[in-house]
């Protein structure tokens, strides 16, 4: 989840930005949000003869999901406000409203982005962290965000929910020595050394539908399920902080929530920029 949040923005923002123009826009996303329960939007465009998009990207593609879900938002809010509720906004308020809806913590979203004209799968690639970095890369990879380790850790709690493709942890579950071994059997089950790339397991085996601090328990216990899951605890500078998530509930849920307001300080769209799309999926 939280590669998708890095898509987030914040400057010049307010968090009653639609008080007055669609003063029902986030009961709205909420509602829709829940049910389904189950930046700049620009990972939201399909890909076009000019570009290719961010969907389509190594670390998205069969991975990332729940398109559907702003789709039915953004319909829903255009019907109420046309041309006003951003499909960035509208990422960013799920983001949050769906974290609430799995048990997480909540935040104060900021307001007023808007939209992007363009994707970049190559930006992706080159951009979002693989789940088979080190930590040194992990921690580098999002300094250059200005996150720091604190917040790439905090972050990257976010995988008590969610789950992940076989060709991205296949690797780790039959070459490497720090994983459980009847962690490693289990994950097997469903990945086997050859064909099925595309199969699912849990990130968070052990609370999968709870956004909780599940992740950082089964870290501790050598159940990460990507490399850079088990980088965070390896005896490396980082174990401290995720011992202390996976007994301090609530020491997580702030920073996370901390971690988020500060990952939506990166480079909005505001005032002229960019646009209003009518369809999350196609520029206007």
């Amino acid at each position: 989840m939280f590669l998708l949040l890095s898509k987030l923005a914040f400057a010049q923002l307010s968090s009653n930005h639609y008080a007055n123009t669609c003063p029902k826009a986030l009961s709205t996303i909420k509602s829709i949000v829940h049910n389904a329960v189950g930046c700049d939007a620009s990972v939201l465009l399909d890909d076009t003869s000019s570009f290719t998009g961010e969907k389509s990207a190594s670390a998205n593609v069969n991975s990332i999901r729940g398109f559907e879900v702003i789709d039915s938002v953004k319909s829903e809010v255009e019907s109420l406000c046309p041309g006003v509720v951003s499909c960035a906004d509208i990422l960013a308020v799920a983001a949050r409203d769906s974290v609430v809806a799995f048990g997480g913590p909540s935040w104060t979203v900021q307001l007023g982005r808007r939209d992007s004209t363009t994707a970049s799968s190559s930006a992706v690639n080159t951009n979002i962290p693989s789940p088979l970095m080190d930590l040194n890369d992990l921690i580098s990879n999002f300094a250059k965000k200005g996150l720091s380790a604190k917040e790439m850790v905090a972050l990257s709690g976010a995988h008590t929910i969610g789950q992940a493709r076989c060709l991205l942890f296949r690797q780790r579950i039959y070459n490497e020595t720090n994983i459980d071994s009847e962690f490693a059997t289990s994950l097997k089950s469903n990945c086997p050394s050859s064909g099925g790339d595309d199969n699912l397991s849990s990130l968070d085996a052990s609370s999968p539908v709870l956004f909780d601090n599940g992740y950082f328990r089964d870290l501790v216990n050598n159940k990460g399920v990507f490399h850079s899951d088990q980088q965070l605890f390896n005896g490396g500078s980082t174990d401290s902080q995720v011992t202390t998530y996976s007994t301090n509930i609530g020491t997580f849920y702030a920073d996370f929530a901390n971690a988020m307001v500060k990952m939506g300080n990166l480079s909005p769209l505001t005032g002229t920029d960019g646009q209003i799309r009518t369809n999350c999926r196609k520029i206007n």
